[in-house]
């Protein structure tokens, strides 16, 4: 095997309460280090592992530590604060020097073993982003699933995205585009749709998901809704021109009502309309005039803090130790 043939491939695992879990997948890791071959033929290595701090709660910090002291293939990078798991995935991005990076999970749902599976799909058919694709539902509860499919939903039919519509948090990515995509990407952007302004070649791999180790998920529902509206935000202008619409669409019921309403004064002695009908269309287009203000609103905060120099993530040098629980 030329080392010149070698696919070196950096894996990015962003860690927020990795504290019980990070160890497994760790050693599930590890024997992707030395060199290998993928199911197809393919010869590679994982070169580094690195592990984001992201600052939850638990004692994460430690776990990396130790795990850095005593596997050398494993690299800390330790953010501030928290600034969530796209900008802890990017600042991982940045720090990967492999010809390819691995996005991964840190509960252990995604199995590492499949990475060969995706590089080949990856180098078979010339792709810079290949995602995961599962032939399983995921072991989560029915009204998280129903409601992250809801999302996908209305990302492949609504804002017009097909592929976006098919992400997931493990992804193959072209190293010199995650890199190229970390430097230059800005704060508050959904990570899937920064890859979408770089990427042409979009692939997807069969995989199966395994259950979440022994720890609670870190994402609530709230969350999870804020995590879907910044994708809202950043997939372009499409929402912007979806309220032009329903604006149309309301300023042509308006003019079908008031003709309506001459006609039939007119021609069958019209009685004068109650306060019902007054409110409800004063409700109808009042809601529709403040739902495009705030749609607005939200994508000049997002601007604003693009153009103020809002950094999307910042790296120390040591790790940001939670605070100490209070005194009794």
């Amino acid at each position: 095997m030329s080392p010149t043939d070698l696919q070196h491939v950096s894996v990015v695992v962003p860690v927020y309460g990795g504290e019980t879990t990070l160890p497994t997948l760790i050693q599930e890791l590890l024997p992707l280090t030395q060199p290998g071959v993928t199911p197809g033929g393919v010869a590679f290595a994982v070169t580094e592992i690195l592990l984001v701090h992201d600052c939850g709660r638990d004692r994460s910090d430690l776990v990396m530590e130790a795990l850095a002291a005593r596997h050398p293939v494993v690299r800390p990078v330790w953010l501030t604060r928290n600034f969530g798991q796209h900008p802890a995935t990017l600042a991982g991005m940045a720090s990967a020097t492999g010809h390819w990076i691995v996005t991964l999970d840190e509960d252990g749902q995604q199995d590492p073993r499949d990475i060969g599976a995706l590089l080949d799909l990856a180098l078979g058919q010339a792709l810079q982003l290949v995602y995961a694709s599962p032939t399983n539902q995921a072991p989560h509860g029915a009204a998280r699933n129903f409601f992250s499919a809801t999302a996908k939903a209305i990302s492949r039919r609504v804002l017009g995205h097909q592929e976006i519509g098919r992400f997931n948090s493990f992804r193959l990515i072209d190293g010199e585009i995650a890199r190229t995509l970390a430097a230059y990407c800005g704060t508050g952007v959904y990570l899937d749709v920064g890859l979408r302004w770089l990427v042409g070649r979009v692939g997807f791999c069969p995989v199966q998901l395994r259950r979440e180790m022994d720890r609670p998920s870190n994402y609530n529902y709230r969350r999870l809704a804020s995590h879907f509206w910044r994708l809202v935000l950043t997939t372009g202008t499409r929402p912007l021109r979806l309220i032009t619409l329903v604006g149309l669409c309301s300023l042509a019921l308006a003019f079908g009502l008031t003709a309506w309403v001459i006609w039939s004064k007119l021609h069958g002695g019209l009685a004068v309309p109650g306060w019902a009908s007054l409110f409800l269309a004063t409700s109808l287009f009042s809601g529709a005039i403040l739902t495009a203000l705030g749609i607005i609103a939200e994508y000049l905060a997002v601007t604003m803090g693009i153009a103020m120099g809002k950094p999307l993530y910042v790296v120390g040098t040591k790790p940001t130790r939670p605070a100490p629980p209070p005194r009794p």
